[in-house]
């Protein structure tokens, strides 16, 4: 084909799309599917309109194709577990008896059954739930969903391509079952899974689908021969089926590297490879490789995980140079856009220059149709959209709101001195336990209690002008004596003031310091029904004045026991936000760093004896190529202690990581320098405390022992038992007793009840203790 007829080809289409509807739907009818005011027609009716808005929503904006399956009520690789039938025994029964409830089941547990872990999908913050799979494992396809919707879309006379996870990631993906040899390895399952995988595609052509996207983005990290084997042998096998239809293999994230010769080769129709970012490299890797003669290529040059606007005029070039790599060339976003909010359009409070850097899913969506049709048609009928995207990039890069010299100033001044704390961590232990007085295995939560709907209520009251902020003021002083009252009665040691102010872990802070920008419908998914609103950090960033002191002080002053101070650090508010693109994001850290360091050091000041400073994203921003992740560590741990090392010795450094694996990041834990350390570990069964353990890891440690993310309530000997656990591989003296993660999502029964649990466990352990060491 000539690069005039490849051009002519070139069409628009996207991997996924935002599932929760313009006004969360999706979240209401799920949550109200599981309290029972909402029927399982109701949440099914829900659903297919919701995924009809989108199909046609994307059909309009001249999308040709649009992805089927992407759609989920929890998660799509929980769909896929229970497309390949791998169902873990003790879900069986309630999957067979209601698939909805047992699904449902599977994700969040009951009050008998445990859910499945969830941990980070790659270095996003979307949670997937990790399929569970052993030797004795038996899969058998169910596609029922993926035809159905398949046949909704093809109904509307749409376009469809069927989306689903590739075989080789859904391996890599999985954990061996508790009950499994841990050595276990999933992917040796893979002879026995690719059958399920045939009868599924052919379910699907049978069902009207041309093409079938699977996806294997675990093949752009660092990958063993026998994983590249493996890759090579499923798309040999998948690729010589007579009864499939055509197949379009994805990767995103970042570059394919040594895996992109392997699936270029591979006798399937279609590679989609992502070319932004750090997968820039596979233009060159794609050429060196030969290219894809007689295949289609997806192009990914629209970022899919940040709400910027596209450099049209570089993505074109880049898309100039792929013609000649190709058969036929289309053009799509780096990955599913399950990742950005659904429209900037609503978003008026942002000011209307500003607005016009930020493209979201819609916006997005545009951006591939005007590439396409520049590609297809030549520049020259794009012109007007080319010149009003140069003006937008140059306001962008012009403004005042990019460049605070002040800031700028202050960040180039600081040393490797400032941060450092001033004395060894053995020296400060020995201070704090002096000045703090902690019993053996002392007992705190993680920061935030339930957010109830009168909370909700009131913030919304403030916002709307029906109630002053006196009122506002004392209904959250009235929340606050609730929480430290409980605490105080249940027997925990160190308390929190249960974050009734706050709407999100780093939304309060970005509406609080300069260079972010708030939205008012900016929701993407975190897991399930849990969405989040990013800020946008778009400037440089200071900070005005204290923000988090006047509540913090309010509870230290009602109680005689020590109450943490919390903060988010630098790292998550980079990572949970949608962050500039326009400089390193190392000097960005250092910026957040600085303004939470005056935090801190306010906090100390009005005499908060304990601080925590949460890092749940160190991990999920650990770059996916090992050959990239020294850099990225470095300025991750140093913005960690440049927040915190302003201290005195007595004062105590806490820190806090949830659902991630965390044993690729253990040295930078180390390097942190934290005095005490707060982990998941209740779905995992303690594992990390096993690899802290190995790694020599010296200081304290709470390693969690109730799930937060599940609605069951832990007993006192569950607890007990993970405890026990725990000091296998901690110390005593070094080891704490909380919850896996904040209390937000949770109600106020399920709350009482595992917090008094938690407490009585570990009062039955320190008292085994005792009794052992008399």
């Amino acid at each position: 084909m000539t690069d005039k007829s490849a051009a002519a080809a070139a069409r628009a289409t996207v991997y996924g799309y935002p599932r929760q509807g313009a006004d969360r739907e999706l979240k209401k009818a799920v949550e109200g599917y599981w309290k029972g005011r909402v029927g399982a027609e109701g949440l099914r009716e829900t659903a297919a309109l919701l995924r009809r808005t989108n199909w046609e929503q994307l059909a309009d904006a001249g999308v040709h194709e649009v992805p089927t399956g992407d759609f989920s009520y929890y998660d799509h690789v929980l769909d896929t577990s229970v497309m390949v039938g791998a169902i873990p025994a003790r879900h069986r029964a309630a999957v067979a008896a209601d698939p909805l409830d047992g699904y449902f089941a599977m994700a969040r547990g009951t009050a008998e059954v445990a859910p499945l872990e969830m941990t980070k999908w790659f270095d996003t913050n979307y949670h997937y739930l990790v399929p569970e799979l052993g030797p004795d494992t038996v899969f058998a396809a169910d596609a029922t969903k993926q035809v159905a919707e398949v046949r909704e879309a093809l109904a509307l006379g749409l376009a469809a391509r069927p989306v689903l996870v590739g075989p080789v990631t859904y391996l890599l993906l999985a954990k061996p079952a508790p009950d499994v040899d841990p050595g276990f390895e999933p992917l040796t399952l893979l002879d026995r899974l690719l059958p399920v995988y045939a009868e599924v595609l052919a379910d699907l052509r049978a069902a009207g689908a041309a093409w079938v996207q699977l996806d294997e983005p675990a093949l752009v990290q660092d990958r063993t021969p026998a994983d590249l084997n493996a890759a090579a042998r499923a798309y040999r096998d998948l690729g010589a089926l007579d009864d499939r239809p055509k197949l379009l293999v994805a990767s995103y994230f970042d570059r394919l590297g040594e895996a992109l010769p392997v699936l270029a080769k591979a006798p399937v129709d279609g590679l989609a490879v992502d070319f932004t970012g750090p997968a820039a490299a596979n233009l060159g890797d794609l050429a060196r490789a030969g290219g894809l003669p007689g295949k289609r290529l997806v192009a990914g040059v629209v970022d899919g995980r940040n709400i910027w606007i596209n450099n049209l005029e570089k993505s074109l070039s880049t898309l100039g140079t792929l013609l000649g790599l190709a058969d036929r060339v289309d053009v799509a976003a780096s990955c599913s856009l399950l990742h950005v909010p659904l429209d900037a359009a609503v978003e008026r409070d942002i000011d209307p220059q500003v607005a016009r850097w930020l493209a979201f899913a819609r916006q997005k969506t545009t951006e591939l149709v005007t590439l396409a049709r520049g590609l297809s048609q030549g520049p020259d009928t794009i012109a007007a959209e080319l010149a009003a995207n140069r003006a937008d990039l140059a306001s962008r890069a012009g403004s005042a709101l990019t460049h605070d010299p002040a800031v700028r100033a202050r960040a180039a001044a600081a040393t490797p001195a400032d941060a450092r704390r001033a004395q060894p961590y053995p020296e400060r232990a020995a201070a704090q336990r002096a000045s703090l007085g902690l019993p053996l295995l002392p007992t705190t939560t993680i920061g935030s209690f339930p957010q109830t709907t009168e909370l909700r209520a009131a913030r919304a009251d403030l916002r709307a002008g029906r109630i002053d902020a006196a009122t506002y003021e004392e209904r959250i002083e009235s929340e606050i004596q609730a929480v430290l009252s409980f605490q105080e009665k249940a027997g925990i040691d160190v308390l929190v003031h249960g974050e009734p102010e706050r709407n999100d872990m780093v939304q309060y802070f970005a509406e609080q310091l300069t260079g972010y920008l708030a939205t008012r419908h900016g929701w993407v998914q975190s897991y399930g029904t849990r969405y989040v609103r990013p800020p946008v950090l778009a400037g440089d960033i200071s900070r005005p004045e204290p923000m988090t002191v006047r509540w913090t002080s309010y509870a230290n002053a009602l109680t005689d026991r020590p109450v943490k101070g919390m903060l988010t650090g630098p790292v998550t508010m980079l990572a949970w936000s949608f962050v500039r693109d326009d400089q390193p994001l190392g000097d960005t850290a250092r910026q957040v760093a600085l303004a939470l360091r005056d935090e801190v050091n306010d906090l100390e000041a009005a005499g908060t004896s304990v601080i925590q400073v949460d890092e749940p994203a160190l991990r999920e921003t650990l770059p996916l190529r090992a050959a990239d992740r020294a850099a990225y560590l470095e300025w991750a741990t140093e913005s960690f202690r440049l927040t915190t090392s302003g201290v005195r010795p007595e004062t105590q450094i806490h820190t806090h990581m949830c659902y991630a694996e965390f044993g690729d990041v253990l040295r930078a834990i180390d390097d942190l320098d934290a005095d005490v350390i707060s982990l998941e570990a209740a779905r995992s069964h303690m594992q990390v405390a096993d690899e802290l353990a190995a790694a020599g890891y010296p200081r304290e440690v709470g390693p969690g022992v109730y799930d937060i993310h599940s609605p069951r309530v832990p007993g006192t000997d569950e607890a007990a038992a993970l405890l026990r656990k725990g000091l296998e591989a901690i110390p005593a003296g070094r080891l704490w007793v909380n919850p896996d993660c904040g209390l937000k999502t949770r109600g106020w029964p399920e709350t009482r009840a595992s917090l008094e649990n938690l407490v009585a466990a570990a009062r039955q352990v320190r008292a085994e203790l005792t009794a052992r060491e008399s």
